[in-house]
């Protein structure tokens, strides 16, 4: 098995999701490969699968095969929750108009049916062990979704170590790390108390995931624990790392000192080259300038600001390596006890890389930073330690994501397109007719991560359960199987007129054949639509709006489609039919179920949870 190398990883992962599954040989009948077939047909990096621009809402598209609008992640909650966490100065837009509406509940919701549902009543066991970002009340875990054991990190993030200073006098958790601030954690149905003596996360979800599979095995794995014959596994390996805090263990940081001492501009000409020596872009390709007018260039840093930068990017990387340990331990395992070829396995981003400057947010300026000097210790020699609280900005983010433009939490291809990894049990005859053996088993084919749920079960011979399940109406999945296409049964994963869009803080687009529109506020962009021909502008920066008038109304046509068929709830004008908050929704911090990070939350939960009011919404068909 091959996977992303660090150094790889390190240039555009920001959280990850390798998922197992172990897939009977009784559903196929084919031929197993060569060892020599086996590595040239059976591993394929994809370079242009399109994920959404936001942690949750992605989580959503992979549990569900559909928009995250429809499964209750139209935004993050902690978004929707708190006006005004949207950018810098200037860039601030209310959320209110989404608070309580449908598809934004900020949890999966009962119009959808969960991967591991279908999964675990077709037979599987379903494991998993990470990030949920999916639902904070045990109605809303893994365990209540399908997942048979399951060691969630429920909320966006949080210290990797678990580290939570004890606050002074008469001081309060900033609003804006509130939801950081505690690292709660569910065991199957149960709050986890405490974590372990000696805790980092992607280590302790790594061990889990292994303890996972072992009880699996031991219990019967393969064999079925309860005498049924074959019971194949699927497991679930979502990171909080690299998401900040920049922490990691000091051993993987010590591999990358000096490596980036010469700045963010090197790293991405770097980067870049390497890209063209690999024949994942071309050699003509046309980057997107770099945006980060939030901070200084790196030539007006003094020699301290450089070095703190630097060594903030050696944690970051350090990070990345501690995840390629922990997902090799778990395929180690795999392969010790012969099951390594008869699963498959994938890995993926769940966004672009992380490039906010939030010491340029308002309300980090006047709240999160003086706390963080009070109560961590950021000098030089501590970075990376969980008494440690860093990130490292949009300049460092857009050497990740070069040629494509801006990152994380927008709409453009720098905060879509990422990467994706998979590798195939060997009894299926791999063969996609767009795959020569020189190019190293990369496709460009346009791809979703709505597609990862319908290609599961596809190779697992299920079915998903609607129009209706367990008595309730659910939807159908929007995504499609990229198994025929594997096998050589089909030119294309989707026809080459597919729709895609995408929405999340007032950031929008949408993208058919080679053409995309663009919606980007200020001041990272215009605040109007853009027009993009991808093939010959991947790096977004030739607007062709106003040269093809037709091609543009055209797809805002698609985009008011799209809008309608998912529910998106617009933020302005020019996403749709604007709706103005009623006074209900105006409330802010009262959209979260649970105030987990609240002294003795965790101790008595029913006395800091509440149920949000709901609403509905009317529009008119397309």
């Amino acid at each position: 098995m091959t996977w992303v190398s660090p150094m790889w990883a390190a240039s555009v992962v920001k959280s990850v999701h390798p998922i197992s599954t172990r897939l009977p040989r009784k559903v196929y009948g084919l031929q197993t490969s060569t060892p020599r077939q086996h590595a040239r047909k059976h591993h394929l990096p994809k370079q242009d699968l399109q994920q959404t621009d936001n942690s949750s809402p992605t989580r959503a598209m992979i549990m569900t095969g559909t928009d995250h609008h429809i499964a209750g992640l139209g935004n993050l909650i902690e978004w929707t929750n708190i006006s005004g966490q949207n950018g810098p100065k200037g860039s601030a837009m209310s959320t209110a108009p989404q608070r309580g509406m449908p598809g934004y509940e900020g949890y999966l919701n009962e119009r959808v049916v969960a991967l591991p549902e279908v999964l675990r009543d077709g037979g599987y066991h379903t494991v998993m062990s990470g990030k949920w970002h999916l639902g904070l009340t045990p109605e809303r875990s893994p365990y209540k979704r399908g997942f048979e054991r399951s060691f969630a990190h429920l909320p966006a993030c949080s210290n990797h170590y678990a580290y939570e200073p004890e606050l002074k006098d008469k001081d309060q958790i900033p609003t804006f790390i509130e939801a950081s601030y505690i690292a709660l954690h569910m065991e199957d149905g149960e709050y986890v108390r405490k974590l372990p003596e000696g805790w980092y996360s992607s280590d302790g979800y790594g061990d889990k995931m292994v303890d996972y599979l072992k009880e699996w095995k031991e219990t019967g794995g393969s064999d079925g624990p309860d005498g049924n014959g074959d019971r194949p596994f699927f497991g679930y390996l979502p990171f909080t790392a690299p998401h900040w805090p920049l922490q990691a263990p000091r051993e993987y940081i010590d591999h990358y000192r000096g490596v980036y001492d010469e700045g963010p501009d090197v790293l991405r000409q770097k980067r870049l080259q390497r890209l063209k020596e690999l024949g994942m872009v071309r050699d003509d390709v046309e980057p997107h300038p770099v945006q980060a007018e939030e901070v200084k260039l790196w030539e007006e840093y003094t020699s301290d600001e450089k070095k703190k930068s630097a060594v903030a990017m050696e944690v970051f990387a350090g990070m990345v390596e501690c995840i390629d340990s922990n997902v090799g331990k778990v395929v180690e395992y795999l392969r010790s006890i012969d099951e390594l070829d008869n699963t498959f396995v994938c890995f993926m981003s769940d966004n672009g890389a992380e490039g906010a400057a939030y010491e340029a947010y308002p309300m980090v300026q006047n709240g999160v930073m003086p706390h963080l000097q009070k109560y961590y210790d950021n000098s030089l020699e501590n970075l990376g330690n969980g008494n440690s609280f860093i990130w490292y900005g949009p300049r460092w983010a857009q050497a990740a994501t070069a040629p494509s433009r801006l990152y994380k939490a927008y709409t453009t291809e720098g905060g879509v397109r990422v990467p994706f990894t998979c590798r195939f049990p060997k009894n299926l005859n791999i063969n996609p007719v767009d795959v020569a053996a020189g190019k190293g088993g990369i496709t460009d084919q346009f791809a979703t991560v709505m597609d990862l749920a319908p290609s599961i079960l596809d190779m697992a011979g299920l079915k998903h359960p609607a129009p209706t399940y367990q008595g309730r109406e659910v939807v159908e999945m929007r995504g499609r199987s990229f198994h025929p296409w594997a096998i050589g049964q089909a030119e294309r994963i989707h026809p080459k007129d597919f729709i895609q869009g995408w929405e999340t803080c007032g950031r929008a687009a949408l993208r058919c054949a080679d053409w995309k529109i663009v919606f980007i506020p200020k001041p990272k962009g215009p605040e109007k639509w853009q027009l993009y021909n991808l093939v010959n502008d991947p790096g977004e920066i030739h607007d062709l709006s106003e040269s093809e008038p037709e091609k543009l109304k055209q797809l805002l046509k698609l985009w008011d489609q799209y809008v309608l068929e998912t529910g998106v709830v617009p933020l302005c004008p020019d996403l749709g039919d604007f709706l103005e908050a009623t006074e209900a929704q105006m409330p802010e911090n009262a959209w979260m179920e649970f105030d987990y990070w609240k002294q003795g939350a965790r101790d008595e939960p029913e006395k800091f949870s509440r149920q949000p009011p709901r609403f509905q919404r009317t529009v008119k068909p397309f």
